[in-house]
């Protein structure tokens, strides 16, 4: 279903026209605005370099969102259409001691328009709709200096003195708060607002600006941090800055509406169904008196549509059991959906004070099913190995040791069915797709795993890709000539 921002804050961008001067009464606010030169200010753009840093995505669930180098971070942005362009050209940082692929610079643009937010494809000219980016990308607009400014404007603003400045504070469509920090030299220097996130709820989005300068007769701060979720997403040194250019971005015309969310199935053995019908994949096992579900990934909307799918296929059992691979947030975003359906989360034990600690947060924005009921978490946690025993069908959690692409990482084994389940160690691709030259260091740490384990695995089935994959095809990708076991 398609996310759309509320019409309030689309008509935010119309509403800057009409404030009136009584609004610029309050004590640091006409200033600021007076030296930001917000009134003759339609558009923006800035430029720089820095890190970018991919938010939800940490290699543990106590470290810090991974770095990218950023060689080029531009901005372009319309506040009077409330529209934005931002491109970037990145490359991943390997930390020290981790095994990753080799990185390779990659070029994006992101774009939102009003209550439409997408991105360009990185080859051809394709554009990919991003619904669930809407609240994230306004947010950055009126999270620059000029924007919040203006936003406080069309919002009745309020302001207090704090700390040798002004805190200006404000609410756009009855939902989005954000409070801001002007400084003694009448510069806005932190803008805080918040959004929402299916794992970490009402998340902060924080922004801090520094090191002012005059960028060809406009204000503007040459450092700019940018936070969400506890840590900085976006450290850039502005190194240019205009007002006023030519920002015409409107919604591409044959811009496709995101497909309903479906759940399909492919029955891989009796009482083994393979969920699929997206770009994320879980699996159903039906146990002797429950259902248990290995994966529930991206929101609330993808599992409850496996959680209906699943109950077809199984009728009349209750989903006792969700195996939970890793805490990146596109494995993890629907797991507070099977909290509250009553489930146990099955998850390697780092990840359990982790959820604990950030499903405490609110879901005041948007709220789940389970910030409606309240329920608690029930966790079945563990290092090493754990099983789910049964008489038919018997399931076997192992924790992946040493792989770079999560510390608390764990594949699923089916031993009487040798069947594999894992995310993002190994993703098949197309069956008569060329196999790719450089070896993947997680597919190698993978394929040493089910050795050291000493797994029989028949079947793969990956919880990315196209296809059920075989033992042969991660030895492929894994480079390994050996014969199969």
């Amino acid at each position: 279903m398609r996310k759309s921002i509320p019409t309030p804050v689309v008509g935010l961008a119309i509403a800057l026209t009409a404030f009136g001067s009584s609004a610029l009464q309050a004590h640091g606010l006409q200033e600021a605005t007076e030296a930001a030169g917000v009134a003759g200010l339609k558009s923006i753009e800035f430029s720089g370099t820095g890190n970018w840093f991919q938010f939800g995505q940490a290699p543990n669930p106590n470290s810090a969102w991974p770095p990218f180098d950023v060689k080029n971070y531009t901005a372009d942005i319309n506040y009077e259409t409330a529209s934005a362009r931002v491109q970037y050209l990145r490359s991943q940082v390997v930390e020290a001691g981790r095994a990753r692929p080799a990185p390779v610079e990659q070029r994006g643009i992101q774009f939102i328009s009003g209550g439409t937010a997408w991105n360009e494809a990185i080859t051809g000219n394709a554009e990919n709709i991003q619904p669930a980016a809407v609240e994230e990308r306004t947010a950055e607009i009126w999270s620059t200096p000029q924007g919040f400014l203006k936003a406080a404007l069309a919002n009745n603003a309020t302001t207090k003195a704090v700390d040798g400045g002004t805190e200006v504070s404000f609410t756009v469509g009855g939902k989005y708060r954000y409070v801001g920090k002007i400084n003694p030299f009448n510069q806005v220097a932190q803008v805080n607002t918040w959004i929402d996130n299916p794992v970490l709820g009402d998340t902060l989005l924080e922004t801090k600006f520094s090191d002012y300068k005059d960028f060809g007769g406009i204000q503007f701060p040459s450092h700019i941090v940018r936070s969400q979720g506890g840590y900085p997403v976006l450290d850039i040194n502005v190194t240019s800055a205009r007002a006023n250019p030519g920002v015409d971005i409107k919604v591409p015309q044959d811009l496709a509406k995101p497909p309903a969310v479906t759940v399909t199935s492919e029955k891989l053995a009796d009482g083994v169904y393979y969920l699929t019908g997206g770009t994320h994949h879980s699996l159903a096992i039906e146990q002797t008196d429950h259902i248990a579900i290995i994966e529930a990934p991206l929101n609330e909307e993808r599992s409850q549509a496996v959680i209906a799918k699943a109950k077809e296929l199984i009728p009349n059992k209750p989903i006792n059991f969700l195996i939970n691979t890793h805490a990146h947030f596109d494995h993890a975003g629907g797991l507070r959906t099977f909290v509250d359906e009553g489930a146990a989360i099955v998850t390697h034990s780092p990840n359990q004070a982790y959820y604990e600690k950030v499903w405490a947060t609110p879901h005041s924005l948007s709220p789940d099913r389970l910030e409606k009921s309240k329920k608690t978490a029930k966790f079945e946690s563990f290092n090493g190995k754990h099983v789910l025993a049964d008489s038919k069908h018997p399931i076997e959690v192992h924790s992946i040791a040493g792989n770079g692409h999560n510390d608390a990482f764990v594949l699923v084994y089916l031993p009487n069915e040798k069947i594999l389940i894992e995310a993002d160690a190994f993703t098949p691709t197309a069956a008569n797709a060329p196999i790719p030259t450089a070896l993947n260091p997680y597919a190698v740490n993978l394929y040493e795993n089910i050795q050291k384990l000493n797994l029989n695995v028949d079947k793969i089935a990956a919880l990315h890709g196209p296809r059920v994959a075989t033992l042969a095809d991660l030895r492929a990708v894994a480079g390994i000539q050996q014969a199969a076991k």
